[in-house]
């Protein structure tokens, strides 16, 4: 039997499937395209940590986190423990421990459940009561709890700092709606957790204020930031070769020198004041990533020198899913919902209600990815329906989020759970 070998200082050249290194440990490289090339060629790879599994690693009775790496065995423990289990008669324990360093063949499945009412919005304005309501159902059947309280008390303590992050820009009628976040808020309070422990936030104020947000927080007594207000953590930092052109308010922005430019700095709202992170998109088009979901949201809403990105669609492809890889932002997310109440097939970042059609749904899932290529779907459908020009998808993007492992980007492998 051919195991996986531990990893050294250096890659080992020992050819293995990237599936199996993974699960026994190893690190993947630090850009997308060397690590289709690994896959692609079956060698085994090593990264720099903060592109490092999220998930915990089981191998036979051993459990360790993706930082604890280094406590796993090594290949001739792993040999002369399975020879003493044969010895002693445990073949059976042995043949499990050593299935689990092997490839599953089967991959896990992403579950999305959708929550409809036909009545949750008249003439494009929410109704907040049976918003409300939606929102307790889904998330009492995605958690298995039967009081809502509970089921929000499985996804954050009271302790954490929780940051609820919109997509405010296109306005109130075609950015996250308010009734969806303040459903949120009010769970949030009814499972214990105080209000200024409570972060309504994007990336600029002015938006947020726009959107009606500043009211929101008011009302329910809870904090509203915006990420580039609250400045940017020069020890936290995505990097890529790819050189920008800083405008004012980035954090390198007037500073002169070799590497300038080329480092998107985290705002310190997440890396000093949030513990999790709750992400509530609207279902709404974007011309270049395809949809302002949670993968685009959330990774361009939490750095500075994002403009070198947006302006072609392979940048995004490569950027968003690596940015939102980031051990503080992907680690922290708790929960994704789109806010599909009404769905915008045009017009990107602006309220365009005569292209839009009202659903009346709200879907949640652990699962950024799937969310996200669902919407793609439902984006394309109305385009459709409506005889509207079809648009280009950034399915790229997905695909390479889900090569980053932070989600599911096959249809085939989405569970839809329509809520009753």
């Amino acid at each position: 039997m051919n195991l996986p070998r531990q990893p050294s200082p250096r890659p080992s050249p020992t050819r293995c499937d990237g599936a199996t290194a993974r699960r026994v440990g190893w690190e993947r490289v630090s850009d997308l395209s060397a690590v289709a090339e690994a896959k692609a060629e079956g060698r085994a790879f090593a990264a720099p940590k903060w592109l490092r599994p999220r998930r915990r690693v089981r191998v036979g009775s051993w459990e360790t986190s993706p930082h604890q790496t280094a406590l796993l065995p090594s290949n001739w423990q792993l040999t002369l423990w399975i020879c003493c289990s044969l010895v002693a008669g445990f073949a059976g324990t042995a043949t499990a421990a050593t299935n689990n360093l092997l490839p599953r063949s089967s991959a896990s499945q992403a579950r999305v459940f959708i929550v409809q009412d036909p009545a949750a919005t008249d003439a494009f304005k929410p109704r907040p009561n049976v918003v409300s309501a939606m929102v307790n159902r889904a998330i009492t059947n995605l958690t298995g709890k039967a009081a809502t309280a509970d089921a929000w008390r499985s996804l954050v303590s009271t302790q954490d700092i929780v940051g609820i992050k919109v997509f405010s820009e296109p306005g109130p009628n075609s950015g996250t709606r308010r009734a969806v976040v303040a459903a949120v808020i009010e769970g949030l309070l009814a499972a214990g957790l105080p209000p200024r422990q409570i972060v309504v936030w994007d990336k600029h104020l002015v938006d947020l204020r726009l959107a009606g947000f500043f009211e929101l927080a008011t009302n329910y007594q809870v904090r509203i930031a915006g990420s580039a207000e609250a400045g940017y953590d020069e020890t936290n930092s995505y990097s890529t070769p790819l050189l920008g052109n800083l405008a004012w308010g980035d954090f390198e922005f007037g500073r002169t020198g070799d590497g300038i430019g080329r480092k998107s700095f985290v705002s310190k709202l997440l890396t000093q004041q949030q513990t999790k992170i709750i992400n509530v998109t609207p279902l709404m088009n974007h011309n270049e990533a395809g949809v302002c979901g949670n993968l685009f949201s959330l990774a361009l809403g939490s750095v500075d020198n994002t403009m070198r990105f947006e302006s072609a669609p392979d940048r995004l492809a490569t950027a968003v899913p690596e940015i939102y890889a980031l051990p503080v932002l992907s680690d922290r997310v708790v929960l994704n919902i789109v806010d599909a109440l009404i769905c915008q097939y045009e017009g990107e970042e602006r309220s365009l209600l005569h292209y839009s059609t009202v659903l009346n749904q709200l879907r949640f899932s652990r699962d950024p990815v799937a969310l996200d290529v669902l919407s793609l779907e439902e984006l394309e459908r109305q385009r459709q329906l409506c005889s509207a020009p079809s648009v280009k998808t950034n399915r790229e993007l997905y695909s390479n989020a889900a090569l980053l492992e932070l989600g599911v980007s096959d249809p085939h492998r989405i569970q839809i759970i329509r809520v009753p």
